[in-house]
């Protein structure tokens, strides 16, 4: 039997923003874009774009370019599960843009209305998803 919060979270939702103690991220520019969503077998993927244009020189990216297209840029996918008990959704990376060990994020889960708020455990900060209906 699926929890509430099991069956609340199911579905795709619209990146609203990212606050750190109630000021908003600035290194993503005025309308970063993104999606993250959960499915009902357990699968999630979460994407957020920062709202700038990255040129570049020719038909192939340089290093610099292709590290400034990346900055701020967040990607990764793979199952999540729930402990409505704790408050939390754990998504456990299969894959990242990011470099690095794929380590699980653990966050604390808040339903408002039609937004979801993701709160990673033991920070200060809050990024907020709307439902797209």
């Amino acid at each position: 039997m699926q929890s509430e919060a099991a069956r609340r979270i199911v579905g795709v939702w619209r990146y609203v923003g990212t606050w750190i103690d109630g000021k908003p991220r600035p290194n993503r520019g005025a309308n970063p874009k993104g999606f993250i969503f959960y499915t009902e077998s357990g699968d999630m993927a979460a994407q957020i774009a920062p709202d700038r244009q990255t040129a570049m020189a020719g038909a192939e990216p340089t290093p610099d370019e292709a590290k400034a297209a990346a900055a701020d840029y967040v990607s990764y996918f793979g199952t999540y599960s729930i402990d409505e008990r704790a408050g939390t959704v754990t998504h456990h990376r299969q894959a990242s843009v990011q470099p690095g060990p794929l380590s699980d994020y653990v966050r604390n889960y808040e339903f408002k209305g039609d937004r979801l708020i993701l709160r990673p455990v033991g920070s200060h900060q809050e990024v907020v998803w709307e439902r797209i209906k």
